[in-house]
Protein backbone atom coordinates (compact mmCIF):
# COMPACT_ATOMS: atom_id res chain seq x y z
CA UNK A 1 0.00 0.00 0.00
CA UNK A 2 1.11 3.49 -0.78
CA UNK A 3 2.25 4.63 2.69
CA UNK A 4 4.19 1.55 3.69
CA UNK A 5 7.65 2.81 2.72
CA UNK A 6 7.07 6.22 4.30
CA UNK A 7 5.85 4.65 7.53
CA UNK A 8 8.82 2.34 7.73
CA UNK A 9 11.25 5.20 7.08
CA UNK A 10 9.84 7.62 9.66
CA UNK A 11 9.02 5.14 12.42
CA UNK A 12 5.58 6.78 12.73
CA UNK A 13 2.64 4.61 13.83
CA UNK A 14 1.18 2.53 11.02
CA UNK A 15 -1.57 -0.01 10.54
CA UNK A 16 -0.69 -3.65 9.85
CA UNK A 17 -0.28 -2.83 6.14
CA UNK A 18 2.26 -0.07 6.82
CA UNK A 19 -0.12 2.83 6.17
CA UNK A 20 0.57 5.93 8.27
CA UNK A 21 -2.03 6.43 11.01
CA UNK A 22 -3.54 9.87 11.58
CA UNK A 23 -3.01 10.28 15.36
CA UNK A 24 -6.20 12.31 15.82
CA UNK A 25 -8.60 9.68 14.49
CA UNK A 26 -6.49 6.55 14.95
CA UNK A 27 -6.65 5.19 11.42
CA UNK A 28 -4.85 5.63 8.11
CA UNK A 29 -6.26 7.96 5.50
CA UNK A 30 -5.88 7.20 1.82
CA UNK A 31 -6.32 8.71 -1.62
CA UNK A 32 -10.15 8.55 -1.46
CA UNK A 33 -10.86 9.39 2.18
CA UNK A 34 -8.18 11.98 2.83
CA UNK A 35 -9.69 14.14 5.55
CA UNK A 36 -12.68 14.91 7.75
CA UNK A 37 -14.17 16.69 4.75
CA UNK A 38 -14.18 13.43 2.83
CA UNK A 39 -15.69 11.65 5.83
CA UNK A 40 -18.45 14.26 5.72
CA UNK A 41 -19.02 13.55 2.02
CA UNK A 42 -19.25 9.85 2.82
CA UNK A 43 -21.80 10.58 5.55
CA UNK A 44 -23.97 12.64 3.18
CA UNK A 45 -23.89 9.85 0.61
CA UNK A 46 -24.87 7.34 3.29
CA UNK A 47 -27.83 9.54 4.20
CA UNK A 48 -28.83 9.78 0.54
CA UNK A 49 -28.61 6.01 0.07
CA UNK A 50 -30.71 5.41 3.19
CA UNK A 51 -33.30 7.95 2.04
CA UNK A 52 -33.54 6.39 -1.41
CA UNK A 53 -34.08 2.94 0.10
CA UNK A 54 -36.81 4.21 2.42
CA UNK A 55 -38.53 6.11 -0.40
CA UNK A 56 -38.62 3.04 -2.63
CA UNK A 57 -39.02 0.20 -0.11
CA UNK A 58 -40.40 1.81 3.05
CA UNK A 59 -38.92 2.60 6.45
CA UNK A 60 -39.06 -1.04 7.56
CA UNK A 61 -36.45 -1.88 4.88
CA UNK A 62 -33.64 -0.33 6.98
CA UNK A 63 -32.28 -1.82 10.19
CA UNK A 64 -30.10 0.28 12.48
CA UNK A 65 -26.86 -1.48 13.52
CA UNK A 66 -24.99 1.52 14.94
CA UNK A 67 -26.17 0.94 18.51
CA UNK A 68 -28.02 4.28 18.38
CA UNK A 69 -31.79 4.01 18.72
CA UNK A 70 -32.47 7.68 17.86
CA UNK A 71 -36.06 7.94 19.13
CA UNK A 72 -37.58 11.27 20.14
CA UNK A 73 -40.02 10.72 22.96
CA UNK A 74 -41.39 14.19 23.56
CA UNK A 75 -45.11 14.23 24.28
CA UNK A 76 -47.77 16.37 22.59
CA UNK A 77 -48.08 18.48 25.73
CA UNK A 78 -44.31 19.17 25.60
CA UNK A 79 -44.46 21.00 22.28
CA UNK A 80 -45.77 24.29 23.65
CA UNK A 81 -44.11 23.96 27.04
CA UNK A 82 -40.75 22.20 27.40
CA UNK A 83 -39.96 22.57 23.69
CA UNK A 84 -40.66 26.31 23.64
CA UNK A 85 -37.31 27.99 23.09
CA UNK A 86 -37.42 30.74 25.72
CA UNK A 87 -39.48 29.34 28.58
CA UNK A 88 -39.15 25.59 28.06
CA UNK A 89 -35.63 25.04 29.44
CA UNK A 90 -36.61 26.72 32.70
CA UNK A 91 -39.82 24.70 32.99
CA UNK A 92 -38.06 21.35 32.71
CA UNK A 93 -34.75 22.28 34.34
CA UNK A 94 -35.33 20.78 37.78
CA UNK A 95 -36.99 17.59 36.48
CA UNK A 96 -34.07 17.15 34.08
CA UNK A 97 -31.50 17.79 36.81
CA UNK A 98 -33.04 15.21 39.11
CA UNK A 99 -33.41 12.60 36.36
CA UNK A 100 -29.80 13.06 35.21
CA UNK A 101 -28.42 12.96 38.76
CA UNK A 102 -30.31 9.74 39.43
CA UNK A 103 -29.10 8.20 36.17
CA UNK A 104 -25.45 9.13 36.71
CA UNK A 105 -25.20 8.79 40.48
CA UNK A 106 -24.62 12.44 41.29
CA UNK A 107 -25.16 14.45 44.45
CA UNK A 108 -28.21 16.54 45.30
CA UNK A 109 -26.34 19.79 44.65
CA UNK A 110 -24.78 18.74 41.32
CA UNK A 111 -25.54 20.64 38.11
CA UNK A 112 -26.58 19.36 34.70
CA UNK A 113 -25.92 20.61 31.17
CA UNK A 114 -27.07 19.22 27.84
CA UNK A 115 -24.98 19.39 24.65
CA UNK A 116 -25.92 18.62 21.07
CA UNK A 117 -23.53 15.65 21.12
CA UNK A 118 -21.47 13.85 23.72
CA UNK A 119 -18.44 14.92 21.69
CA UNK A 120 -19.51 18.54 22.20
CA UNK A 121 -19.53 18.00 25.96
CA UNK A 122 -16.06 16.45 25.85
CA UNK A 123 -14.63 19.26 23.74
CA UNK A 124 -16.24 21.88 25.99
CA UNK A 125 -15.00 20.29 29.20
CA UNK A 126 -11.42 20.05 27.96
CA UNK A 127 -11.40 23.53 26.44
CA UNK A 128 -12.70 25.07 29.68
CA UNK A 129 -10.91 23.00 32.32
CA UNK A 130 -7.43 22.11 30.99
CA UNK A 131 -5.96 25.36 32.40
CA UNK A 132 -3.10 25.48 29.89
CA UNK A 133 -1.66 22.16 31.06
CA UNK A 134 -1.40 18.84 29.22
CA UNK A 135 -4.40 16.56 29.57
CA UNK A 136 -3.92 12.95 30.64
CA UNK A 137 -6.35 10.59 28.94
CA UNK A 138 -6.72 7.11 30.44
CA UNK A 139 -8.41 4.45 28.33
CA UNK A 140 -9.10 0.71 28.59
CA UNK A 141 -6.49 -1.78 27.46
CA UNK A 142 -6.54 -2.01 23.66
CA UNK A 143 -8.66 1.13 23.35
CA UNK A 144 -8.13 4.78 22.52
CA UNK A 145 -9.73 8.11 23.32
CA UNK A 146 -12.54 9.45 21.22
CA UNK A 147 -11.28 11.88 18.58
CA UNK A 148 -13.05 14.69 20.46
CA UNK A 149 -10.45 14.42 23.25
CA UNK A 150 -7.66 15.40 20.88
CA UNK A 151 -9.83 18.01 19.20
CA UNK A 152 -10.80 19.57 22.52
CA UNK A 153 -7.14 19.68 23.55
CA UNK A 154 -6.22 21.36 20.27
CA UNK A 155 -8.83 24.06 20.90
CA UNK A 156 -7.43 24.50 24.41
CA UNK A 157 -3.90 24.76 23.03
CA UNK A 158 -2.63 21.81 25.07
CA UNK A 159 -1.35 18.32 24.38
CA UNK A 160 -2.83 14.95 25.32
CA UNK A 161 -0.91 12.15 26.99
CA UNK A 162 -2.88 8.96 26.40
CA UNK A 163 -2.19 5.84 28.44
CA UNK A 164 -3.98 2.52 28.67
CA UNK A 165 -5.35 1.51 32.03
CA UNK A 166 -3.08 -1.48 32.55
CA UNK A 167 -0.01 0.66 31.90
CA UNK A 168 1.71 3.01 34.33
CA UNK A 169 -0.84 5.80 34.27
CA UNK A 170 0.61 7.15 37.53
CA UNK A 171 3.84 7.95 35.73
CA UNK A 172 1.88 9.79 33.04
CA UNK A 173 0.13 11.90 35.66
CA UNK A 174 3.39 12.56 37.51
CA UNK A 175 5.10 13.64 34.29
CA UNK A 176 2.68 16.43 33.34
CA UNK A 177 0.92 17.26 36.65
CA UNK A 178 -2.38 17.86 34.83
CA UNK A 179 -5.31 19.97 35.88
CA UNK A 180 -7.65 17.63 33.97
CA UNK A 181 -7.64 13.84 33.72
CA UNK A 182 -10.07 12.29 31.24
CA UNK A 183 -11.07 8.67 31.85
CA UNK A 184 -12.83 6.75 29.08
CA UNK A 185 -14.52 3.90 30.91
CA UNK A 186 -15.87 2.21 27.77
CA UNK A 187 -14.66 3.06 24.27
CA UNK A 188 -16.77 3.19 21.12
CA UNK A 189 -15.27 -0.21 20.29
CA UNK A 190 -16.53 -1.31 23.74
CA UNK A 191 -13.22 -2.00 25.44
CA UNK A 192 -14.00 -1.57 29.14
CA UNK A 193 -11.92 -0.20 32.02
CA UNK A 194 -12.26 -1.94 35.37
CA UNK A 195 -14.01 0.23 37.96
CA UNK A 196 -11.15 -0.33 40.39
CA UNK A 197 -8.74 1.42 38.01
CA UNK A 198 -11.07 4.39 37.70
CA UNK A 199 -11.34 4.59 41.49
CA UNK A 200 -7.54 4.54 41.77
CA UNK A 201 -7.16 7.23 39.10
CA UNK A 202 -9.62 9.47 40.92
CA UNK A 203 -7.78 9.06 44.20
CA UNK A 204 -4.31 9.54 42.69
CA UNK A 205 -5.37 12.66 40.77
CA UNK A 206 -6.07 14.39 44.07
CA UNK A 207 -2.29 14.54 44.57
CA UNK A 208 -2.21 17.26 41.90
CA UNK A 209 -5.66 18.68 42.63
CA UNK A 210 -6.61 17.58 39.13
CA UNK A 211 -10.24 17.34 38.10
CA UNK A 212 -11.36 13.95 36.81
CA UNK A 213 -13.81 13.86 33.91
CA UNK A 214 -15.43 10.58 32.85
CA UNK A 215 -16.33 9.93 29.22
CA UNK A 216 -19.26 7.59 29.91
CA UNK A 217 -20.93 7.72 26.49
CA UNK A 218 -21.46 3.96 26.70
CA UNK A 219 -20.14 3.23 30.16
CA UNK A 220 -22.88 4.85 32.25
CA UNK A 221 -25.20 1.95 31.41
CA UNK A 222 -23.01 -0.76 29.92
CA UNK A 223 -20.82 -0.96 33.04
CA UNK A 224 -23.69 -0.77 35.48
CA UNK A 225 -26.42 -2.83 33.81
CA UNK A 226 -24.31 -5.53 32.16
CA UNK A 227 -21.39 -5.70 34.61
CA UNK A 228 -22.76 -4.54 37.95
CA UNK A 229 -20.51 -1.47 38.14
CA UNK A 230 -20.99 1.69 40.15
CA UNK A 231 -22.99 4.57 38.75
CA UNK A 232 -20.74 7.12 37.07
CA UNK A 233 -20.24 9.73 39.79
CA UNK A 234 -20.18 7.11 42.54
CA UNK A 235 -16.69 6.44 41.16
CA UNK A 236 -15.65 9.78 42.68
CA UNK A 237 -15.08 11.84 39.53
CA UNK A 238 -15.84 15.55 39.40
CA UNK A 239 -18.02 15.40 36.32
CA UNK A 240 -19.18 12.97 33.66
CA UNK A 241 -20.98 12.92 30.33
CA UNK A 242 -23.06 10.23 28.65
CA UNK A 243 -24.82 9.77 25.33
CA UNK A 244 -28.62 9.82 25.28
CA UNK A 245 -29.08 7.36 22.42
CA UNK A 246 -26.56 4.63 23.21
CA UNK A 247 -26.58 1.49 25.33
CA UNK A 248 -30.25 1.38 26.24
CA UNK A 249 -31.20 5.06 26.16
CA UNK A 250 -33.66 5.65 23.31
CA UNK A 251 -32.58 9.10 22.10
CA UNK A 252 -32.41 11.79 20.84
CA UNK A 253 -28.75 12.19 20.07
CA UNK A 254 -27.32 14.45 22.75
CA UNK A 255 -24.81 14.49 25.57
CA UNK A 256 -25.88 15.05 29.18
CA UNK A 257 -23.24 16.20 31.66
CA UNK A 258 -23.53 16.00 35.44
CA UNK A 259 -21.10 17.08 38.13
CA UNK A 260 -19.75 19.89 40.29
CA UNK A 261 -21.69 23.07 39.69
CA UNK A 262 -18.67 25.26 38.94
CA UNK A 263 -17.16 22.78 36.48
CA UNK A 264 -20.41 22.05 34.66
CA UNK A 265 -21.08 25.80 34.44
CA UNK A 266 -17.66 26.38 32.88
CA UNK A 267 -18.14 23.58 30.33
CA UNK A 268 -21.68 24.72 29.52
CA UNK A 269 -20.50 28.29 28.95
CA UNK A 270 -17.73 27.11 26.65
CA UNK A 271 -20.19 24.93 24.75
CA UNK A 272 -22.47 27.93 24.25
CA UNK A 273 -19.53 29.96 22.96
CA UNK A 274 -18.92 27.28 20.35
CA UNK A 275 -22.64 26.85 19.53
CA UNK A 276 -22.67 23.27 20.84
CA UNK A 277 -25.35 23.55 23.50
CA UNK A 278 -28.60 21.62 23.06
CA UNK A 279 -31.63 23.75 22.27
CA UNK A 280 -34.99 23.41 24.03
CA UNK A 281 -36.57 20.57 21.98
CA UNK A 282 -33.48 18.39 22.38
CA UNK A 283 -33.33 19.15 26.09
CA UNK A 284 -36.97 18.10 26.42
CA UNK A 285 -36.20 14.89 24.52
CA UNK A 286 -33.30 14.15 26.86
CA UNK A 287 -35.58 14.47 29.87
CA UNK A 288 -38.09 12.02 28.38
CA UNK A 289 -35.26 9.68 27.38
CA UNK A 290 -33.90 9.51 30.93
CA UNK A 291 -37.40 9.06 32.36
CA UNK A 292 -38.08 6.16 29.98
CA UNK A 293 -34.88 4.20 30.62
CA UNK A 294 -35.44 0.51 31.26
CA UNK A 295 -32.33 -1.63 31.88
CA UNK A 296 -33.98 -4.71 30.38
CA UNK A 297 -33.96 -3.06 26.96
CA UNK A 298 -30.17 -2.93 27.13
CA UNK A 299 -30.00 -6.57 28.20
CA UNK A 300 -32.16 -7.50 25.20
CA UNK A 301 -29.82 -5.59 22.86
CA UNK A 302 -26.81 -7.36 24.38
CA UNK A 303 -28.36 -10.81 23.93
CA UNK A 304 -29.26 -10.10 20.29
CA UNK A 305 -25.81 -8.68 19.54
CA UNK A 306 -23.91 -11.56 21.07
CA UNK A 307 -26.02 -14.13 19.23
CA UNK A 308 -25.28 -12.30 15.99
CA UNK A 309 -21.56 -12.30 16.81
CA UNK A 310 -21.56 -16.07 17.30
CA UNK A 311 -23.28 -16.59 13.95
CA UNK A 312 -20.94 -14.23 12.09
CA UNK A 313 -17.89 -15.90 13.64
CA UNK A 314 -19.10 -19.24 12.30
CA UNK A 315 -19.11 -17.68 8.82
CA UNK A 316 -15.93 -15.54 8.91
CA UNK A 317 -13.77 -17.13 11.59
CA UNK A 318 -11.88 -15.90 14.62
CA UNK A 319 -11.39 -12.39 13.24
CA UNK A 320 -14.93 -11.74 14.51
CA UNK A 321 -14.73 -10.53 18.08
CA UNK A 322 -17.67 -10.33 20.47
CA UNK A 323 -18.39 -7.10 22.31
CA UNK A 324 -21.12 -6.56 24.86
CA UNK A 325 -23.41 -5.35 22.08
CA UNK A 326 -22.48 -7.35 19.00
CA UNK A 327 -19.79 -8.51 16.56
CA UNK A 328 -16.72 -6.49 15.65
CA UNK A 329 -14.17 -7.05 12.89
CA UNK A 330 -11.09 -4.83 12.95
CA UNK A 331 -10.65 -2.79 9.77
CA UNK A 332 -7.33 -4.49 8.98
CA UNK A 333 -9.03 -7.89 9.19
CA UNK A 334 -11.82 -6.67 6.92
CA UNK A 335 -9.16 -5.57 4.45
CA UNK A 336 -7.43 -8.94 4.63
CA UNK A 337 -10.67 -10.79 3.92
CA UNK A 338 -11.34 -8.57 0.91
CA UNK A 339 -7.81 -8.91 -0.47
CA UNK A 340 -7.92 -12.67 -0.03
CA UNK A 341 -11.23 -12.97 -1.87
CA UNK A 342 -9.94 -10.74 -4.65
CA UNK A 343 -6.70 -12.72 -4.91
CA UNK A 344 -4.82 -9.44 -4.62
CA UNK A 345 -1.55 -8.70 -2.86
CA UNK A 346 -1.60 -5.61 -0.60
CA UNK A 347 1.01 -3.97 -2.82
CA UNK A 348 -1.37 -4.19 -5.79
CA UNK A 349 -3.87 -1.64 -4.46
CA UNK A 350 -3.72 1.86 -3.01
CA UNK A 351 -6.94 1.35 -1.06
CA UNK A 352 -6.60 1.65 2.73
CA UNK A 353 -8.82 -0.06 5.32
CA UNK A 354 -11.02 2.97 6.06
CA UNK A 355 -11.95 3.09 2.37
CA UNK A 356 -12.64 -0.63 2.23
CA UNK A 357 -14.94 -0.52 5.26
CA UNK A 358 -16.71 2.58 3.94
CA UNK A 359 -17.40 0.76 0.68
CA UNK A 360 -18.57 -2.28 2.65
CA UNK A 361 -20.94 -0.07 4.64
CA UNK A 362 -22.41 1.47 1.48
CA UNK A 363 -23.11 -1.94 -0.03
CA UNK A 364 -24.62 -3.25 3.20
CA UNK A 365 -26.95 -0.25 3.28
CA UNK A 366 -27.80 -0.01 -0.41
CA UNK A 367 -28.33 -3.71 -1.11
CA UNK A 368 -29.44 -5.10 2.27
CA UNK A 369 -30.71 -2.21 4.40
CA UNK A 370 -28.04 -2.65 7.09
CA UNK A 371 -27.14 0.81 8.37
CA UNK A 372 -23.78 0.98 10.16
CA UNK A 373 -21.31 3.55 11.46
CA UNK A 374 -19.31 2.85 8.29
CA UNK A 375 -21.78 5.02 6.39
CA UNK A 376 -23.32 7.16 9.12
CA UNK A 377 -20.49 7.80 11.58
CA UNK A 378 -19.41 11.40 12.08
CA UNK A 379 -15.89 12.39 11.00
CA UNK A 380 -13.42 10.67 13.30
CA UNK A 381 -15.68 7.72 14.13
CA UNK A 382 -14.13 4.26 14.33
CA UNK A 383 -13.84 2.49 10.99
CA UNK A 384 -14.01 -1.16 12.05
CA UNK A 385 -17.06 -3.21 11.10
CA UNK A 386 -19.32 -3.14 14.16
CA UNK A 387 -22.85 -4.47 14.21
CA UNK A 388 -24.78 -3.31 17.28
CA UNK A 389 -28.43 -4.16 16.67
CA UNK A 390 -31.08 -2.12 18.42
CA UNK A 391 -34.83 -2.60 18.57
CA UNK A 392 -36.11 -4.81 15.75
CA UNK A 393 -33.16 -4.21 13.42
CA UNK A 394 -32.29 -7.90 12.95
CA UNK A 395 -35.91 -8.79 12.19
CA UNK A 396 -36.12 -5.97 9.63
CA UNK A 397 -33.31 -7.57 7.63
CA UNK A 398 -35.01 -10.97 7.74
CA UNK A 399 -33.33 -12.55 10.74
CA UNK A 400 -29.87 -13.40 11.98
CA UNK A 401 -28.97 -15.69 9.07
CA UNK A 402 -29.87 -12.98 6.55
CA UNK A 403 -27.62 -10.46 8.30
CA UNK A 404 -24.68 -12.89 8.20
CA UNK A 405 -25.36 -13.68 4.54
CA UNK A 406 -25.49 -9.96 3.74
CA UNK A 407 -22.10 -9.30 5.34
CA UNK A 408 -20.55 -12.23 3.51
CA UNK A 409 -21.94 -11.18 0.13
CA UNK A 410 -21.02 -7.52 0.66
CA UNK A 411 -17.40 -8.46 1.40
CA UNK A 412 -17.24 -10.26 -1.94
CA UNK A 413 -18.75 -7.27 -3.74
CA UNK A 414 -16.07 -4.98 -2.32
CA UNK A 415 -13.44 -7.53 -3.36
CA UNK A 416 -14.63 -7.14 -6.94
CA UNK A 417 -13.81 -3.40 -6.74
CA UNK A 418 -10.65 -3.37 -4.65
CA UNK A 419 -8.36 -2.60 -7.61
CA UNK A 420 -10.81 -0.08 -9.09
CA UNK A 421 -10.35 3.07 -6.99
CA UNK A 422 -12.55 5.25 -9.22
CA UNK A 423 -15.47 2.87 -8.84
CA UNK A 424 -14.89 2.65 -5.07
CA UNK A 425 -14.82 6.44 -4.84
CA UNK A 426 -18.11 6.69 -6.72
CA UNK A 427 -19.65 4.06 -4.42
CA UNK A 428 -18.46 5.93 -1.29
CA UNK A 429 -19.30 9.47 -2.44
CA UNK A 430 -22.02 8.92 -5.05
CA UNK A 431 -20.15 11.05 -7.56
CA UNK A 432 -17.44 10.66 -10.14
Amino acid sequence: MKHSIQGAQTGAPTDSFGNLIDPVVGFARGSIIRSSTDEGRRLRQGQAVAAQRVETMGSASVGIFTGNQRDFLVRPEDLNTYCEEWVGPGLCAEALRRAAIEHLGGNDDDAVAVFNRTSAGIVSAIASLADNKAVVSIVPQGGRSHASVNRGAKLAGVTVTEVQGMSDWRAAIDAVEPRLVVVTTVTSSLERLDDNITLQVVEYSKKYKARVFLDEAYGARLRTVLHGGLKSLKLGADLTVTNCDKAGLPGPRAGVMVGRRDLVAAAAAKGSEYGMEARAPITAGVLRSLQSFQPEHLRDEARAGQALAAALRTQLGDCVKTSDLGPMVHEDDVMRIILNRAGVNPTQTNIVPCEATSALGMILLRDYGILTVNTHGQPGARISLRLKPSGDSVERIGGQAKVVQAVDEALSKVADLIVAPQQLAKLIFGEG
